[in-house]
């Protein structure tokens, strides 16, 4: 027999259940042919800002690489045509079985069962098996059957079924097929403002880096984000390069190992939460604060503007913006400080800032972003309640103490040394080179963001 597997986001040949089910399936008969196969919808992949389009274009030529130059990649503009592609592979294959791994947010859940659909109106079964996380969501459950709210009782949950062992995939053993028609790697349209690396060796480099470079000290310098104190494996995760299993097999108990435990965790917990709630992708977890006022009109767009362009006058805001931008990634801690910013000083829905990070975001995870964004804005499941506030220069005084990662991100400031880089407004020469003055004023906008929330609270009686 012959096996035809589908890969969707799991962009990797080790640690991949799906792949090794499809092996075993192959090699029953003692064939150990695959058909590898991946489909990219090309007027979604149009879309992509140019750090989206490279990044994905480089994760796939990877995984061709890593499997002999033989995978089978073409268009798919629907589900329907699709299916159809894969059925001709399976014909070709004279197998009865295609393989994939299971999705769980929205999109792809849409998507596996409308292909499994058609498949099986031509006799082809699709084989769901396996999953990006190290324990599916779904599977973390309170005694009573439901599921889980807050995140520290999931993680107890989560660890009482955690498996960390990761699946070896016998690749010398494989016979990859290609066919001659199926050879469409998307080609981007448009600049990378940076050049991507991507692709499982290089996740596994980073890993190996990571232990020695960061993660002793991860719990202390996690939140620093002018150290390189994080693992830099959230793009790999997103485009599923490594599994969370392979990262999990090597820690132990230390405090920064756990902390970074931690970390993974609230990546399953936050693609749990979707799951259950799958509205909560674009909508409110909490749906009362809909009725909170926020802004609209030309004043808040404009605003908005400045927002995307890291022109808001608080220096660790916009520096964080123009990373966002420049490299596509954003480190986690200013993600919260900006998406603050956002939704408590301009008064503008979590939505807007969750769309922009969507288009920009190297590391795009749809759980993630979505969950992420309601944390900060206070609508969300095990929130920050919506009055804690932060304030973007204290924020940049105690994880950027000493202004390099203003300093790196923001040319115009580059001439104020030390912390003072957070206020250039106290310095003579601050505004020299051009940097703007505050847009609005932080503690205005706090007192306003709370008289909003008495406001929700009295509606909400």
């Amino acid at each position: 027999m012959t096996a035809v597997f589908w890969f969707r986001r799991d962009l990797r040949v080790q640690d991949n259940e799906g792949l090794l089910a499809a092996y075993n399936f192959a090699s029953s008969s003692g064939s150990n042919k695959i058909y590898a196969c991946y489909f990219y919808n090309p007027l979604a992949y149009e879309q992509l800002e140019g750090i989206r389009q490279h990044s994905l274009t480089e994760s796939i030529r990877a995984l061709s690489s890593s499997i002999e130059q033989k995978l089978n990649v073409a268009a798919a503009s629907s589900s329907k045509e699709l299916a159809e592609k894969l059925i001709e592979i399976a014909q070709k294959a004279k197998t009865g079985k295609v393989f994939a791994m299971l999705a769980f947010d929205p999109e792809g859940m849409r998507q596996q069962d409308a292909v499994a659909k058609i498949l099986a109106k031509s006799n082809v079964t699709l084989e769901l098996v396996g999953s990006a996380y190290a324990v599916p969501p779904g599977l973390v459950l309170k005694p009573d059957g439901t599921n889980y709210r807050v995140y520290t009782p999931f993680y107890k949950a989560w660890l009482g079924l955690l498996d960390i062992s990761p699946r070896k995939f016998p690749t010398k053993d494989v016979r990859w097929v290609k066919l001659s028609n199926m050879s469409e790697i998307p080609k981007p349209t448009k600049p990378s403002p940076i050049k991507v690396i991507a692709g499982e060796a290089f996740a596994l480099r980073t890993l190996a880096r990571f232990k020695k470079r960061a993660l002793r000290n991860y719990d202390e310098n996690r939140n620093r984000a002018d150290l390189s104190g994080t693992s830099h494996l959230s793009h790999a995760l997103a485009h599923g390069e490594i599994h969370p299993r392979t990262i999990l097999a090597g820690l132990g108990n230390t405090s920064a190992e756990e902390v970074f435990r931690k970390e993974i965790a609230w990546r399953e917990f936050y693609a749990d939460v979707l799951f259950h709630y799958p509205h909560t992708l674009t909508d409110y977890y909490e749906p009362k604060f809909k009725k909170l006022r926020y802004d609209t009109g030309k004043t808040a767009e404009k605003r908005f503007q400045a927002w995307c362009r890291g022109e808001t006058g608080y220096p660790m805001v916009d520096a964080g913006m123009r990373q966002l931008v420049t490299e596509g990634w954003m480190h986690n801690r200013v993600r919260m400080i900006v998406a603050s910013f956002l939704v408590k000083d301009l008064h503008l829905e979590w939505t807007q800032g969750a769309a922009f990070f969507e288009a920009h975001l190297s590391d795009y995870d749809p759980a993630s972003n979505s969950h992420g964004w309601q944390w900060t804005a206070g609508c969300g499941t095990d929130a920050s309640p919506y009055y804690r506030i932060f304030n973007p220069i204290l924020q940049g005084l105690k994880f950027d103490p000493d202004g390099d990662y203003v300093r790196k991100y923001i040319p115009e400031l580059r001439h104020i040394a030390g912390s003072a880089v957070h206020e250039p407004w106290e310095i003579f020469e601050g505004y020299q080179h051009g940097y703007p003055e505050p847009i609005v004023d932080h503690n205005v906008e706090r007192n306003e963001s709370l008289a909003r929330l008495e406001e929700l609270k009295q509606i909400s009686k």
